[in-house]
């Protein structure tokens, strides 16, 4: 049974993950790889207000994609978004990225090669993910505009879809450890972090929501 305290840290977590853009016309939008495929739904919903005139989807594989997306995850995206109705034309495929670091710069080559003038980006992820996302595209694609979206969800929603309430909030955990490791090895821009989030990761490390921590790293 996980605790009301535990949800609330979690739900502390979950919002501070998401930046709160409002949505806004982009050059492009760009899905990033992963099992959740509300991500490419987003995208072709961004494409059909009119936000964006085209599509980068983006992603090999991982270990936890490889057997519902043996293709790829970019391919898969492709799939689902000519499903909806989105028009081939409207999308390119980045199929070989297995990290946020190659998402961004391999698309970033991909649409250079294509000629595609880019002055800002509608940079669509699991929810969880935005800050992420969003702090690697500014480190490694300087003089461009990101917006974040994903799918609408508050933190129950997305527990219901993943069905693992206990690994939901093991992958927030790991995802603010990377926040806070990263910037350092130069992956990202350094954010800061506020003093009741960072307090609510030290509660949930030490009631033992470490799955997804990388065990070579130092926490605070």
């Amino acid at each position: 049974m996980i605790s009301v305290q535990v949800w609330e840290d979690a739900r502390l977590i979950w919002d501070y993950h998401q930046m709160h853009h409002a949505p806004k016309p982009c050059s492009v939008a760009i899905g990033l790889g992963s099992h959740d495929l509300s991500v490419a739904t987003t995208v072709v919903e961004a494409l059909e207000a009119g936000l964006v005139p085209l599509i980068v989807f983006t992603g090999a594989n991982s270990p936890t994609t490889r057997a519902r997306f043996p293709d790829g995850e970019a391919v898969a995206y492709r799939e689902h978004a000519l499903s909806l109705g989105a028009p081939a034309a409207a999308i390119l495929v980045e199929p070989t990225a297995t990290n946020t670091g190659q998402n961004i710069t391999r698309s970033r080559k991909l649409l250079e090669t294509a000629g595609i003038d880019v002055s800002s980006v509608l940079l669509v992820s699991k929810p969880y993910e935005q800050r992420r996302a969003h702090a690697t595209a500014r480190k490694l694609w300087p003089g461009v505009e990101f917006v974040c979206a994903s799918a609408p969800m508050e933190l129950p929603e997305y527990v219901d879809s993943i069905g693992d309430g206990r690994l939901v909030i093991d992958m927030l955990v790991g995802a603010l450890q990377r926040l806070l490791i990263y910037p350092e090895q130069g992956f990202m821009i350094k954010q800061d972090v506020p003093e009741n989030v960072m307090a609510a990761y030290e509660r949930l490390c030490r009631d033992g929501f470490t799955s997804r921590l990388m065990p070579t790293a130092t926490r605070r």
